[in-house]
C-alpha cells in the first residue's frame, strides 16, 4: 500500500450506456477500465459489472493491460457497462536524470523501446513538422525536450470538445488546430518519436479538482496522456502542460489509442447512436 505523504484514495466510478434502434441479437465486448497497480499508484479494488447480467473473465492483455471481456447471447436493448475501483495514488518522484541522447538511441535500438519509437497510422506527422519540432528544441535534454514538444502541441492544437472524432490522426488534428486530450497525445508523441525519444500513450482517468474536497463526488472523465523514456518511463500531461502527478490514474498505456480503448466491442443488429459516458470521482482520503 502507498504510504508517502501526500497520497490520494479515490473511488472512480466509471459508467458507458449504449442503446440500440433495435434489439442487438448478440454482443462480444472487452473492457479496459481497471486502473494498474504500479509504483505510486495501487489499486485496493477494481471490478466490472454487465446490464444485462453476464459472464466476465480478465486476462492481460500484450500491453499489461487488464481486460474484461464478456458476451451477451440473447437479443437486448442496451447495454451498461459500469467499472467501480478504489485507487491509492501519490506524487511523482524526481525525474531520473537525463541520459544522453546516444545512450537514447543505443538503448532503444536493442529493446522493447523501439516499439515506442515508430510511428503508427495514428502518429504518423508530415516530415517537415518533425524538422521544425528539431529545431524548436535543438539542444535540449530529453526531459527539456518532452516539455518544449508539449508545449509547442498545445500552443497549436487548442483543447475544444466535439471537433475531433475517435479515429482523428495527429495530422489531422495538427492540421485543424482543435481536439481532445487524446489528439494532443497523439500529436506530442508522433514529434517525440520523429525526434528519437520512445514515446507511449497512457489512457486513464484525471481528478478535475487538485483540492478536492473529501467525500463529496465530482463529475470527471477518461483521460489521456504520454510517457516518455528518458532513463525510465516518465508521465507528462501535455493537454494540461503538466507532470503527471497524483491526480492521473493509469489504466493502460500502447503505441496509441488503438492499443487501449476503454471499450471495443462487436454486435449484431442495428446501429444506434454514441454511446453515453459518465465518470464519477470521490476523494475519501
Amino acid at each position: 500500500m502507498v504510504t508517502d505523504k501526500g497520497i490520494r484514495r479515490l473511488r472512480i466510478r466509471h459508467e458507458t450506456r449504449v442503446s440500440y434502434a433495435q434489439a442487438a441479437v448478440s454482443s462480444h465486448n472487452e473492457v479496459r477500465m481497471t486502473p494498474l497497480t504500479l509504483p505510486g499508484q495501487t489499486t485496493l479494488d477494481g471490478r466490472v459489472t454487465v446490464g444485462p447480467a453476464a459472464a466476465t473473465w480478465s486476462y492481460w492483455d500484450y500491453w499489461g493491460t487488464q481486460v474484461t471481456g464478456f458476451d451477451l447471447m440473447d437479443p437486448h436493448s442496451d447495454l451498461t457497462i459500469t467499472a467501480s475501483s478504489l485507487v491509492e495514488t501519490a506524487p511523482p518522484g524526481p525525474l531520473p536524470g537525463p541520459p544522453g541522447w546516444a545512450e537514447v538511441a543505443e538503448r532503444t535500438a536493442r529493446s522493447r523501446l523501439l516499439e515506442f519509437a515508430i510511428p503508427t497510422a495514428r502518429t504518423t506527422v508530415p516530415a517537415e513538422l518533425i524538422a521544425h519540432a528539431r529545431e524548436v528544441t535543438a539542444g535540449l535534454d530529453p526531459h527539456e525536450t518532452a516539455v518544449a514538444v508539449s508545449s509547442l502541441v498545445a500552443d497549436r492544437v487548442s483543447y475544444l470538445p466535439g471537433t475531433t472524432g475517435v479515429n482523428t490522426s495527429a495530422a489531422e488534428a495538427w492540421e485543424q488546430g482543435t481536439g481532445v486530450c487524446q489528439d494532443i497525445a497523439h500529436v506530442t508523441i508522433a514529434l517525440l518519436r520523429g525526434l528519437g525519444l520512445p514515446s507511449r500513450y497512457v489512457s486513464g482517468y484525471l481528478h478535475p479538482e487538485k483540492e478536492a474536497e473529501l467525500h463529496r463526488p465530482v463529475a470527471g472523465q477518461s483521460h489521456a496522456w504520454i510517457e516518455y523514456w528518458a532513463g525510465d518511463w516518465c508521465g507528462y500531461d501535455p493537454t494540461n502542460r503538466t507532470r503527471a502527478d497524483e491526480s492521473h490514474v493509469v489504466v493502460g498505456r500502447g503505441r496509441d489509442y488503438d492499443d487501449v480503448p476503454p471499450h471495443k466491442g462487436v454486435y449484431r443488429g442495428v446501429a444506434g447512436g454514441p454511446p453515453e459516458v459518465t465518470v464519477e470521482f470521490t476523494r475519501v482520503a
